[in-house]
């Protein structure tokens, strides 16, 4: 998790549609931040959380790769934002 991103590995069987499982996630966990980080008990209507696009890519048989990458990419952009910090 970035202060600006998250990257999540999740298989979904074939009967979901990605856009519905991204939905999904996506309502549920403003509503526990909101619940959780804002102390908003009920009433979520009109206020959003998350951006309203999101990108994903498919996995063939080589998840581990794909594990690796968000590794590395999760500390290339934790290197950026140290090198940032002093440039503000």
């Amino acid at each position: 998790m970035m202060p600006d991103h998250v990257h999540i590995l999740i298989s979904i069987p074939p009967k979901y549609a990605v856009s519905q499982i991204v939905g999904y996630m996506k309502g549920k966990s403003a509503i526990h931040i909101a619940r959780s980080y804002l102390g908003r008990k009920k009433n979520f209507t009109g206020q959003n959380f998350w951006a309203r696009g999101y990108f994903v890519s498919t996995v063939g048989t080589d998840e581990e790769t794909v594990r690796e990458y968000i590794r590395r990419q999760e500390k290339e952009d934790r290197r950026l934002d140290q090198m940032t910090m002093f440039e503000r």
